[in-house]
């Protein structure tokens, strides 16, 4: 069995990052973990269940941990495939690469256009995570690499592959930050029970392609704020990351970009 772990990286120390960890085989994937943050994916590989009540909090990634905790998790099988949703290349960024104008060529019609990387966002911490996955022996997937080669970085983007999962023809809403542009004029319940739905969407496509999600959704009156809706947005986005990974491996997935950097949609 082959092992996928998806993060959903935020580009600043300050937001927390999703982390959700596959098990499987081609069309037979299992969830074996999936967390709103760093320090509860490395909490959980120690048998500390998620207290989804509980705000995530930010940190400095640390790769090294990261593949650490996932190898313990998989209980022996082979960690093949890391997917990070954050800007990577084999070169310093510093602007627009040619993935994210690949990305938003094909997919900015749909609502998906890449965002465009700076030299300070990810900046350094994009650098570090990335550097670090390479030196634990995963170098970065660009568009010279076949899909399906194992032991690889893998860059990812949740909007497009949404799309791709969902069969949806334009960009989901369900990002917690945006919900009052989503739905202008609408009461702060409405904005999350519209969330919730749209979580409950992605949740259900991922099922159909991923046994074991355990990641129990709320209701709308059980979450006091849209800020406590955030840490389900991440771990779904993870768990879409590690989909992404898997789909790589089935060489069921696509590179946007150049030889120095590619964003993979299946």
């Amino acid at each position: 069995m082959d092992g996928v772990l998806g993060i959903d990286a935020a580009w600043t120390a300050k937001k927390p990052s999703g982390v959700a960890l596959l098990k499987g085989s081609p069309r037979h994937w299992r969830c074996v973990a999936v967390t709103p943050s760093y320090d509860s994916f490395l909490a959980y590989a120690e048998g500390v269940a998620v207290d989804w009540t509980v705000k995530a909090k930010g940190a400095v990634p640390n790769a090294r941990y990261l593949i650490t905790a996932a190898d313990k998790l998989l209980d022996g099988e082979e960690l093949e495939v890391v997917t990070v949703d954050m800007p990577l290349s084999t070169e310093p960024i510093a602007r627009r690469r040619a993935a994210d104008a690949a990305i938003s060529r094909a997919f900015g019609g749909k609502g998906a256009s890449a965002y465009t990387p700076t030299a300070e966002r990810p900046g350094t911490l994009g650098a570090q995570l990335g550097e670090e996955i390479v030196h634990a022996g995963f170098p970065l997937a660009t568009c010279t690499t076949s899909p399906g080669t194992p032991r690889r970085l893998v860059e990812v983007y949740p909007h497009p592959a949404l799309l791709s999962l969902t069969g949806a023809t334009y960009r989901l809403c369900y990002k917690v930050d945006k919900s009052l542009t989503y739905w202008p004029g609408t009461t702060v319940w409405e904005r999350k029970a519209s969330l919730i739905s749209q979580f409950r969407r992605i949740r259900t496509a991922l099922s159909t392609e991923i046994d074991g999600i355990t990641l129990e959704l709320p209701d709308a009156a059980s979450i006091a704020t849209l800020s406590g809706l955030k840490p389900y947005e991440d771990a779904l986005d993870a768990v879409v990351c590690a989909w992404v990974g898997a789909k790589y491996l089935e060489d069921d997935a696509e590179p946007y970009g150049d030889y120095t950097a590619a964003i993979w949609v299946p």
